[in-house]
Order: C-alpha cells, then sequence, then structure tokens
C-alpha cells in the first residue's frame, strides 16, 4: 500500500491545510502524495489480472436501448475502435486545461464531462473551478504547485513591500482572491511566498526542495514567487452516493464527477481522498449487483419533480454532436490547432478566473464560440482536435453555468454579484 509520512513516533505525521480548523491530513514524500498513491495503485495492478489498454483516447459512450454499454476510443496508432462492458466507470479527470496557467497535466481536457454530456448524461457545478494561490510563478506548464502544507508550516504570503495581507490558511478561494486582488492593485505578475523560516524544508518537503532547486531558488534563503492557477473542476457529472449516475451502466469517480462532497469549493486535500473513497464505493456496488441510480445525496435533488435544470444554448452544437470515427490522417493542422488551444486558454483565464462578470463571461463566451467554429466538424478527427472539442463543450457549459449563477459562492466570484444570494442555494443541472 501507499507508505504517507510518520513522525518521531510512528504515527501519522498529520498535517493542517487551507479551510481545516485542526492537522487532519495524511502525505507522503512532503508533498508527494498524489505520486505515492499512484504509484501502491499502479503495483497493485500489476499484480493482478486487470487488462490494461495503455495510450488508448475514449471518445464517445456507446448508448443502446437507454444503458451505457461501451466506450468508442481510438487505439494508440489512431484507429476507431470500440470497447464494450456491462458496467463503465469514467474517471477522467478535471479540465484544467481550459487555462492558460493550470496545475493540471497536458490530458486534463475534460473529455469524460463532454462524452457524458453528448450522452445526455446529468453534469451540475461546472461553474465552480478551483485555482490554487500558491502555484509557483514560472514558465513551466503545468505549474508547479508549492503545497499548502507550507502555509500550513508557517509559510507566509508578502506583497511586493514584504507586508502579510491574507491569512494564509482561508480557504483556497479567499486566498486566491487575494492574490489576485494584490496583483491587480501592484501591477505586478506574483506575490511572495516567504518559506524562510521552515529551517527543515528540504527535509520535509524534498519534492517541492528539488522543483525548486531546477529553477535556482532556496527557498531557506529566497521568497519565491506565486500566483493562483486552475487546480480543481469541483462540479462534474452527477453521481449518487455510489458513484451511478443518471445512465443506467455508467459510473463515475474522481474530479470528473460530481458527488456533492466539495460543493462551491473544495478544501484542501479532498480530492484524494474523494477518489479513494468513491471508487471504490462504484465497484463495490457493482460487485454487489446494485445496477442503475439510487436517490442519495445529490441524486436526490436531481431526481426531484422541481430540480434546477439550466437550458444551455446550443450554439456550439457542431461541436457537441459525436462526428463519425475514422481512422485519422496525419494532422496537417496539428499548428493551427495548438494555436487554437493556445488562445481559448488565454481567454478563459483572463476572461472567466478567478474573478467573473456579466461582461467578462460575455467576452469568455465569445472566445469559446470562436474556437468552436473554427475548429468544425469535420469527419475525422484527430487527438488534438477531440480533445479541444471537449474543451469547448466543458468551457461552454461552465461560462453558461457562471453567467445564470448571479452571485458570489465559493470559487465563482462575480465582481457584478460580489455577495451570496439565498436564492442561488442550489445546483444548476445541465
Amino acid at each position: 500500500g501507499a507508505q504517507f509520512d510518520r513522525d518521531a513516533s510512528g504515527e501519522f505525521d498529520l498535517a493542517r491545510e487551507g479551510g481545516h480548523s485542526v492537522a487532519r491530513v495524511v502525505h507522503a514524500g512532503g508533498a508527494a502524495t498524489g505520486a505515492e498513491i499512484e504509484r501502491a495503485l499502479v503495483e497493485a495492478v500489476r499484480h493482478s489480472d486487470i487488462s490494461t489498454y495503455e495510450d488508448y483516447f475514449a471518445t464517445d459512450l456507446i448508448v443502446e436501448n437507454g444503458r451505457c454499454v461501451g466506450v468508442k476510443a481510438l487505439d494508440p496508432a489512431g484507429a476507431a475502435v470500440e470497447m464494450r462492458a456491462r458496467q463503465i466507470i469514467l474517471a477522467t479527470g478535471g479540465a484544467g486545461q481550459l487555462y492558460s496557467v493550470t496545475t493540471n497535466p497536458p490530458v486534463a481536457t475534460g473529455d469524460g464531462v463532454a462524452m457524458a454530456l453528448r450522452a445526455g448524461v446529468a453534469t451540475a457545478d461546472l461553474e465552480f473551478f478551483q485555482f490554487h494561490p500558491t502555484a509557483l510563478h514560472h514558465p513551466a506548464m503545468p505549474r508547479p504547485l508549492l503545497s499548502e502544507a507550507l502555509r500550513g508550516d508557517g509559510a507566509k504570503l508578502r506583497d511586493s513591500k514584504g507586508k502579510r495581507f491574507i491569512d494564509e490558511l482561508l480557504p483556497r478561494d479567499i486566498v486566491s482572491r487575494a492574490i489576485h486582488a494584490k496583483l491587480l492593485e501592484e501591477g505586478r505578475e506574483s506575490v511572495w511566498l516567504d518559506a524562510t523560516e521552515i529551517h527543515d524544508f528540504n527535509e520535509r518537503f524534498p519534492t517541492i526542495a528539488g522543483v525548486l532547486a531546477e529553477v535556482g531558488l532556496d527557498p531557506l534563503k529566497d521568497w519565491l514567487p506565486v500566483s493562483p492557477a486552475a487546480h480543481h473542476q469541483c462540479g462534474g457529472i452527477v453521481t449518487d452516493l455510489n458513484g451511478a449516475t443518471s445512465l443506467p451502466g455508467l459510473w463515475a469517480a474522481g474530479e470528473t464527477s460530481c458527488t456533492g462532497v466539495h460543493g462551491a469549493n473544495r478544501l484542501a486535500s479532498n480530492s484524494l481522498l474523494e477518489g479513494m473513497v468513491f471508487g471504490p464505493r462504484a465497484v463495490d456496488a457493482i460487485a454487489d449487483g446494485v445496477d442503475g441510480t439510487t436517490p442519495t445525496g445529490v441524486m436526490k435533488d436531481l431526481l426531484s419533480s422541481d430540480a434546477p435544470w439550466l437550458k444551455v444554448d446550443p450554439i456550439l452544437a457542431p461541436v457537441v454532436e459525436s462526428p463519425s470515427m475514422a481512422v485519422p490522417s496525419t494532422d496537417a493542422a496539428a499548428g493551427d490547432t495548438a494555436a487554437m488551444l493556445i488562445e481559448l486558454q488565454s481567454d478563459m483565464f483572463k476572461w472567466a478566473g478567478v474573478e467573473r462578470s456579466a461582461e467578462s463571461l460575455a467576452s469568455a463566451a465569445e472566445a469559446v464560440t470562436r474556437t468552436a467554429v473554427r475548429l468544425g466538424n469535420p469527419e475525422q478527427l484527430t487527438r488534438s482536435e477531440l480533445e479541444l472539442r471537449n474543451l469547448c463543450q466543458v468551457g461552454w457549459v461552465l461560462l453558461a453555468s457562471a453567467s445564470a449563477r448571479h452571485e458570489s459562492r465559493g470559487t465563482h466570484s462575480r465582481s457584478d454579484f460580489p455577495d451570496r444570494d439565498a436564492a442561488f442555494a442550489h445546483r444548476f443541472f445541465v
């Protein structure tokens, strides 16, 4: 199993992170918890009879007679294939690649949510996208994350004059907005994270120390430049407490799902915990013969007669509709696709990032529409084009939901509606 850090007495070395009132977070290698869990899972899979198909790209769900029976995919050579099973679990992660500044890897293109939307599966809360306040401000992408555990151990946020300007352990949305406001006030691209008082930094956070060394920074001597980066998609495919979706035969877990545990904002480290809870729950439910949704958790709201469904303008129909798949030829327009992605990401970060308004969301919608129109719906789509199509679709629903939510709540902050409004104390289902 995963080997978590322990203190001198052999007990788990618990950390306190943003939004938590006490130290309750286990970690591994200081700030390499996800990598350690991944290592343990990969090792377990290698010693099982599970068949793995690496470098396959799922493109769409196969739905027959109102039931999900498989997925369409591209194999490593780009050939279209179908993979069928009695039960399908989506665990495809989030859509951080919607934004130019993100901690997410290049594969985080919202594929699971986009496939679900095209199949008519219910989603919710996509307007709530969490920005981590302290990503290392560096050209490298994805941005290296300077863990909340640093602030839990005493690291301080400072402005250009060296003054503290925020309680470092407030929830992430509050800290991100404070940094965003300070950057606008000072006309700078980063603030400082001062970790010089963490004298055992290299021992407690060896992974982060290694990243900093690569860019010539010494955390015991240097203040570290940080700024907010897109980090976690709080919404996604609506599931019950077992991970079942609104489509029989389809389950979801992890960041692609919307279990209801995060609400409008996620507490630090709860994403790994969510994946480790709801993935096994889905597997256990399937093994127990559960088939279809049950009215638990957020599903109760979804199945109620007055569920707040949000009607989304079908302007992206050419992108949303699934094309017929064929073996793609060499992507002659790969450069154009890459340029379109960069432009979309930049516009989304600028207009639909930490802070939003009706005007900025409209500008972001224009950017998504422009990208979708340029992409079109050819008979043959390469992987990069399919990923861009998925980002356009998820981005469009994010913007529609954000535009309809005339308030600020959790990770959704609007300068034209700065206060929380009880009239919006509900989810938007799409």
